[in-house]
């Protein structure tokens, strides 16, 4: 296919020459509705959404790809707000390639990655650092947390608000020097940041002694079943509390990363993210669930093992049921991965041994879709959690909506269409996904980043890459 330059937001791509695209005949779902409508992109925007009985006017203008999506759902891509692509340091299981590939063939066309790599992104350097491997590498949107320590907290006067998605504040056990556990550095950091605070929410003095009783009960390495006794619902409830005191305390902007527990709930406000009047931000505290403690439970360990061993654990039915009313009723404000991936070889052991975490990008949507066939949540509530909520929440510019005027990041999904998900399917450079076996009812067609098919057929266009995110804050 023959190319030219193509230019967004400041920076060159080389795309395919067709920049005029026509969806037509698709039922979109956006902003609490759905609706028969087609649209057409130019210049990587949305330019014209026209109901289906006013279609003829577009197609009467000349077009250089048309596709009919009869039968499909047009949904705005998805933005995780929680994903660990695992570079630089850790690409034997995973890169920025490898893994925005998977987010594409996943109908994900924006990510925010993590800060816990090797070296970890602590300071403005290695900030910058992760900025040039997406803009080299990503093939879909992308922004980086910052991640807050003891010792940085004057760093973050100097962030620059329009890139950076938010800073990541670890409150339980971690990696390297990123565990900040005293409530005057915590307090520092809620003051200074200038961008949202998201906390990942573990005691770890409680966890401590929990692993201790464990060990001594069922020696060294104990069983996984026994990772949510350790990772215990007291140790989430303990530090989330906190966290929620001490954002009251300072008037900060406090995003709790992945809750697990029916009890952390209570800590939430069950109200919508935004006024519906002014279409600003009304919560100052907001919280996330993750697609895993959505799916899973600790009955699951008996058959999956270290496959699901994540932190914070799965825990209870009561704890998950507790977490899928919460998707309706305003507590949970975001639905994101924690895409986390490890080679098997790495999830080998117990409780101590095997590595925690799990891949889950490419089959996110595809997941809470199943989701919305069995009556936990309706489809324009999942596209809330999944597109309209991340970009409110953390004011991403110009995506997220199906809007006029917005950028193309769309993803079109077939209802009725059953398949299995086979090790052959997975993108993600570890090869293994904890789905594995699963029958989806839904599958992804196509995704447009930036008006770009980058995944269609089949197929991820790796000549393309996504862009910076912008923030409106």
């Amino acid at each position: 296919m023959q190319t030219n330059p193509y230019f967004c937001n400041g920076r060159k791509h080389r795309l395919p020459v067709c920049m005029k695209i026509l969806i037509k005949n698709a039922t979109l779902v956006n902003e609490g509705r759905m609706f028969p409508a087609s649209v057409r992109i130019e210049d990587g925007k949305i330019a014209r959404i026209v109901p289906v009985a006013e279609a003829a006017v577009l197609e009467r203008e000349p077009a250089d790809r048309t596709v009919d999506a009869t039968g499909l759902y047009l949904l705005p891509g998805v933005i995780d707000d929680h994903v660990h692509f695992r570079e630089p340091g850790l690409t034997h299981k995973a890169d920025m390639e490898s893994e925005s590939r998977a987010a594409a063939a996943g109908g994900v066309t924006s990510v925010m990655d993590m800060p816990n790599v090797k070296p970890q992104t602590t300071d403005l350097e290695q900030l910058e650092a992760k900025f040039r491997l997406g803009a080299e590498k990503s093939r879909v949107n992308y922004s980086f947390f910052f991640g807050a320590t003891n010792t940085n907290t004057d760093m973050l006067s100097r962030l620059d608000v329009r890139r950076v998605c938010g800073v990541k504040l670890f409150m339980g056990s971690s990696t390297g020097n990123m565990l900040v556990d005293g409530r005057e550095a915590l307090l520092r950091v809620f003051r200074e940041s200038p961008v949202p605070v998201m906390t990942h929410c573990e005691d770890s003095a409680l966890i401590a002694e929990n692993q201790a009783e464990v060990c001594r009960q069922w020696g060294e390495d104990p069983p996984v079943a026994y990772h949510p006794a350790i990772r215990s619902a007291e140790a989430c409830y303990r530090s989330t509390a906190l966290a929620v005191e001490l954002a009251d305390r300072a008037g900060a902007r406090l995003h709790v990363a992945h809750l697990t527990t029916a009890r952390e709930l209570e800590l939430f406000r069950p109200e919508p993210l935004y006024d519906t009047g002014e279409g600003t931000l009304r919560k100052r505290l907001t919280a996330e669930a993750c697609v895993a403690h959505l799916l899973f439970t600790d009955a699951d360990y008996a058959r999956l093992g270290t496959r699901i061993k994540c932190n914070p654990a799965v825990k209870t039915p009561v704890d998950r049921d507790a977490l899928r009313r919460a998707l309706s009723d305003g507590r949970i404000d975001v639905v994101a991965t924690d895409h986390a991936p490890h080679l098997l070889a790495e999830k080998q052991g117990g409780c101590l041994r095997a590595a925690s975490g799990m891949p889950m990008v490419q089959f996110s949507l595809v997941s809470m879709l199943r989701l919305v066939d069995e009556g936990v949540l309706s489809l324009p509530r999942l596209v809330e959690l999944m597109c309209h909520a991340p970009a409110r929440l953390f004011g991403v510019s110009q995506r997220g909506f199906l809007r006029e005027g917005y950028w193309a990041d769309l993803v079109l999904v077939r209802p009725n269409a059953p398949w299995e998900l086979t090790s052959d399917r997975i993108l993600s450079r570890c090869g293994w996904s904890p789905l594995e076996g699963m029958t989806f009812g839904w599958r992804v067609e196509q995704t447009y980043c930036n008006g770009h098919p980058v995944y269609a057929d089949g197929r991820v266009d790796d000549e393309y890459r996504g862009e910076v995110l912008l923030f409106e804050r």
